[in-house]
């Protein structure tokens, strides 16, 4: 799929090139190269926040621990691919102690990619998984209280750098929540609140620190309980500014059919979709039984040559199939590499050794070929017109010794004027 076949992706500029005094560059050369996509192609950056800090010996991190002597390499590979990176604010691990905050470290993370021209996005600011342990019994007003100062605290101190969060995750489970001996202190202010207050907790207070983030409602179940949390939310007057949905396949690709399906479901509320935790395996499949994949713990899980294979393959068609739908806006494939992946799964694109899988190869050639203009050398008209088209995103354009910067944001045909200062 070209751009010519993704026109929902794609537009096209009709450019007026003038000099210094306003004048056109009649018949004269330009050359037009992409530089970025206007579409979300993101991974999580947990690997590399040793890197962005300058740390030989990192502290521990969920769902995420390359080695020090290969992040240098990771981080090339990351960058090579992706341009959005999810930074994990998992509360019990970014404020262990009250007061206490992970935030220099994680803002240096997210000021490294920023640097790299790369999106950021914080995950998440409210879940009742990996909720802190020092507000297990507090009241639940002092639960709730701490939970509006934390969303706030976070928002407002990377604001300019993280643009979107998760501002809710899997709040279709979290009021009913059990797989410890006393509930969490989320799970407990939800049961009291019920789902579409504690949204609103979340939502609101994210918006009242930063009101040009982009928030979103995340979640793994994509049942009719989602949609009908939806429908409650924004029935109550809250704004979503996009809708999450999980893609964990460690028990087998969908396949097309279920994955238009599932997007054509949420699609209807209007809203883009972000497909925010995306897996595919290249070992063996866990068992289909499996209800919560928590569950399924074994002590080695193996990429192998044949899972490989598959996975490049599956990974083809799952990029396509979500490009291809008007819907979704971002997609984030939950790991780079093998090394403390989450739960072990061998469901990274590059392995534990560094080296890369032929998963990683073709999502590379996808991006970076299939779905990546050439740089293009074209003429302006006697009136200094040129027509620029391409994918939706960042271009530079290059005339009479100068470099301007073009994009192109929307599907169709606009129009814009570029001068370039200093040129006659």
């Amino acid at each position: 799929m070209t751009a010519a076949h993704l026109g929902h992706r794609s537009g096209e500029v009709l450019v007026t090139v003038l000099d210094g005094d306003g004048r056109p560059l009649s018949h004269r050369e330009v050359v037009v190269e992409q530089r970025s996509h206007a579409f979300a192609f993101g991974n999580i950056g947990f690997d590399l926040i040793a890197l962005a800090n300058a740390e030989t010996d990192p502290l521990p991190s969920a769902f995420g621990s390359a080695a020090p002597e290969r992040a240098v390499r990771l981080a090339g590979q990351w960058l090579e691919v992706f341009n959005t990176a999810t930074l994990p604010f998992y509360w019990s691990g970014f404020e262990p102690e009250p007061g206490r905050p992970d935030t220099a470290r994680l803002h240096r993370a997210a000021t490294w990619f920023a640097e790299r021209g790369c999106r950021v996005k914080g995950h998440p600011l409210l879940w009742h998984t990996l909720a802190p342990d020092w507000l297990r019994d507090a009241p639940l007003d002092e639960i709730e209280a701490t939970v509006r100062a934390r969303i706030r605290r976070e928002v407002t101190d990377f604001a300019g750098v993280v643009g979107t969060w998760d501002a809710i995750n899997e709040a279709v489970i979290m009021p009913v929540f059990r797989n410890e001996p006393r509930p969490n202190a989320i799970t407990r202010l939800a049961a009291d609140r019920g789902r579409v207050a504690t949204v609103r907790l979340a939502f609101e207070a994210a918006r009242a620190a930063d009101p040009t983030v982009t928030l979103l409602i995340n979640d793994f179940d994509l049942s009719t309980a989602y949609e009908n949390l939806i429908e409650n939310v924004l029935d109550a007057g809250i704004v979503i500014d996009a809708i999450g949905l999980q893609s964990h396949m460690h028990q087998g690709y969908w396949g097309e059919e279920r994955t238009r399906e599932v997007l054509d479901r949420f699609a209807r509320f209007g809203l883009p979709l972000h497909m925010t935790e995306t897996t595919l395996l290249s070992g063996e499949l866990m068992p289909p039984e499996i209800e919560d994949l928590n569950d399924f713990q074994v002590p080695s899980w193996p990429s192998t040559p044949e899972g490989e294979q598959r996975q490049a393959d599956e990974i083809v068609r799952h990029y396509r199939t979500l490009l291809a739908h008007p819907a979704v806006q971002a997609v984030t494939y939950w790991g780079l590499t093998d090394e403390g992946a989450w739960l072990g799964a061998p469901c990274g694109l590059v392995r534990a050794d560094g080296t890369p899988k032929p998963a990683y190869d073709a999502l590379q050639r996808l991006i970076k070929q299939e779905w990546w203009g050439d740089p293009a050398t074209l003429r302006t008209d006697h009136a200094g017109q040129v027509e620029v088209r391409g994918f939706l995103g960042d271009y530079q354009l290059y005339c009479a010794g100068a470099t301007v910067a073009l994009a192109i944001t929307a599907p169709g045909r606009a129009l814009t004027t570029l001068h370039l200062k200093g040129t006659r």
